[in-house]
């Protein structure tokens, strides 16, 4: 019997709830309470699944978001999780049917990228995926780390913070520091309640943290910082770790602050930072940055362009200039050739321009890579992904492309 995938019903959910949870090594009984938290989070319509004679056995859903592009601008994104494909099913397509379908459906919804955070790297480069942000996490050693740098610039102070503070002070802030990240995306009242222990999942550990607020002079909040710590002694000698589960700041004065207060607590002896940018300037407020030692350090934010034009016209350059990009994609989304102009301010204006001679020959990922400005052209040459044109055309789209910091994708999802 042919497997059917399909876009799922009410009835389908206990049993699409199943399927994902073991596709992820996860227990795969489900409580009514659980079937009933889920289901009020997913959208049936973006939400498929296959089927072997009435069995769910792959999954995959797609949440509309907003994703932070350089210069602050958002566009609308097809946000893609919870693929999965039973161990019993592997090698038969079903990822890739599925894929299809929603990024079909994507362009219809008239949303111009797509984006995921791969568990497995070798996966999605196939669908025109290409890694675009990337994340690296530091542990600190707080004795060796010396004094943090930079005095207080203002008069701002930290406060502990209960949950129902969180809940109506962090939204308005966090709207505000994602636009300064590219490759950050909005929250909605949901993620709250779960970062707040309002709401817990019972698929996933619940460990309360300790919330803190950094107030300007004026009262205003500036930076939100969550932590958890483990009561932990070696004889008489304290030695906790402290681990930051979220740490966001809207000003560099924020930032320095609530690094300050993490680094200087008593009886801590190593900070984990949680996932940071890879430029972060965390390392740079040490006394001794060599006492932050890298945990780890990955690609984390994948990305797919559906709309070149728009995507392209929606973000700010570097520089005035201009590029022709010839954009190979199988698949036909991206492809095309296309004429970038930007202006002296930033802004910049796309449109198709098939007999224009390219600068640089690309992969749709490789685009994907450019585009919030993690990656360069001139790299990618090694690669493959990008090929010369016209002599210097990869630096002329890198003097086009660069950002000033790399881009951060402070939430998962």
């Amino acid at each position: 019997m042919s497997l059917e995938v399909r876009t799922i019903g009410d009835y389908d959910f206990p049993g699409w709830l199943r399927a994902a949870k073991a596709g992820f090594h996860r227990p795969p009984s489900v409580t009514e309470e659980e079937i009933g938290l889920r289901r009020s989070q997913t959208d049936l319509d973006r939400t498929q699944g296959a089927f072997d004679e009435g069995r769910c056995v792959a999954t995959f859903r797609s949440m509309p978001r907003e994703l932070t592009v350089p210069g602050g601008a958002v566009l609308p994104a097809s946000a893609i999780t919870n693929v999965s494909v039973t161990a019993t099913h592997r090698r038969r397509g079903l990822a890739s049917r599925m894929m299809a379908a929603e990024l079909d459906a994507s362009v219809r919804r008239g949303e111009p990228v797509a984006i995921l955070v791969a568990a497995e790297y070798r996966i999605y480069g196939r669908f025109g995926f290409g890694p675009a942000a990337g994340v690296t996490e530091w542990e600190v050693d707080t004795a060796r780390a010396g004094r943090p740098q930079g005095a207080p610039s203002d008069s701002g102070r930290i406060d502990l913070a209960d949950p129902s503070e969180v809940l109506k002070l962090g939204p308005l802030l966090h709207d505000r520091v994602r636009l300064r990240h590219p490759g950050a995306i909005n929250r909605t009242e949901r993620n709250w309640e779960y970062a707040t222990g309002t709401v817990i999942n019972p698929s996933f550990p619940w460990k309360e943290p300790t919330f803190v607020l950094y107030r300007d002079a004026s009262g205003r909040v500036d930076g939100l910082a969550a932590y958890t710590a483990e009561d932990t002694w070696h004889g008489m000698f304290p030695k906790v770790p402290l681990t930051v589960r979220e740490l966001i700041a809207a000003t560099p004065e924020a930032e320095r602050a609530l690094w300050r207060y993490m680094l200087a607590m008593d009886w801590v002896a190593t900070v984990r930072t949680g996932f940071r940018g890879q430029d972060d300037v965390l390392p740079l407020l040490l006394d001794d940055p060599r006492a932050a030692h890298v945990h780890s350090t990955s690609d984390f934010l994948w990305l797919r362009l559906l709309d070149v034009p728009r995507a392209l016209a929606a973000r700010t350059y570097a520089a005035p200039g201009s590029a022709v990009l010839d954009v190979a994609d199988p698949d036909g989304y991206a492809a095309g050739r296309f004429r970038l102009e930007a202006a002296a301010d930033g802004t910049a204006t796309a449109e198709a321009a098939p007999s224009a001679a390219p600068d640089v020959s690309l992969t749709a990922a490789a685009l994907a890579s450019l585009y919030l400005g993690d990656e360069s052209a001139a790299r990618l040459t090694v690669t493959g992904g990008v090929t010369e044109s016209r002599p210097g055309g990869a630096a002329r789209v890198d003097a086009l492309f660069r950002t000033a910091r790399k881009p951060w994708p402070i939430d998962t999802f």
